[in-house]
């Protein structure tokens, strides 16, 4: 979690609050988007739904990021849009720049895992990936960083989302992309040793330890 106030650009200082508007008006605005996909969906025949995932076909590399966007129905959709909404929430108030760096990272992995290791024949999309590695990022930045808001959001992270994310690698549920789960929440891990800042708030570093 950040600290008191953030900057960028010359002599532009973010204050706590002012970040925290902004990264409510952006995760507002990406899943209202999920939304209005969803709907695009429907009226269109369920034509996007080919913008998912499907193992192993060289083809299908250009809907690695498409597919976290698309769902398969709005019940798919609804079961996603508030812990996407929480967690990215949470994850923004780091800064925008580092979380749209946080965010790529994920995407891209978790679309990767899946077309490299779900089954054959499998139609694979949703924000599930993104939201395992949303919750994996959270998990682990604030030890990553030492610093203790950051852990005690872990901590409140896991107590809250927990048991339903380990329910979420069981490879026994149907139709369900444990697979993506389980590379997204990796790839989350990942993601806080990537974009890691120095206690003292350094700034963002990337690669070599503290």
């Amino acid at each position: 979690m950040p600290g008191g106030s953030d900057t960028w650009g010359a002599g532009h200082e973010i204050s706590r609050g002012e970040r925290a508007l902004t990264a409510a008006k952006l995760m507002a605005g990406w899943v209202a988007l999920l939304w209005l996909l969803e709907v695009a969906d429907v009226l269109s025949g369920h034509a996007l739904d080919g913008f998912g995932i499907v193992p192993r076909d060289p083809s299908e590399l250009v809907d690695v990021v498409p597919a976290a966007f698309l769902h398969f129905g709005f019940a798919h959709v609804a079961a996603n849009s508030v812990p996407l909404l929480v967690l990215g929430f949470l994850a923004a108030l780091g800064g925008i720049r580092r979380f749209a760096v946080v965010c790529a990272l994920i995407i891209v992995a978790d679309g990767l895992g899946v077309w490299l290791i779900s089954p054959s024949g499998t139609n694979t999309a949703g924000a599930s990936g993104l939201i395992f590695g949303l919750f994996g990022f959270l998990l682990v930045t604030g030890f990553v960083e030492r610093r203790p808001l950051g852990i005690l959001a872990g901590l409140l992270v896991a107590a809250i989302w927990g048991g339903s994310k380990l329910a979420g690698l069981a490879p026994t549920q149907s139709g369900v992309s444990w697979q993506g789960h389980l590379v997204g929440l990796v790839a989350g891990v990942a993601a806080a040793f990537v974009v890691r800042r120095r206690a003292g708030g350094g700034a963002l570093r990337a690669g070599a330890a503290a």
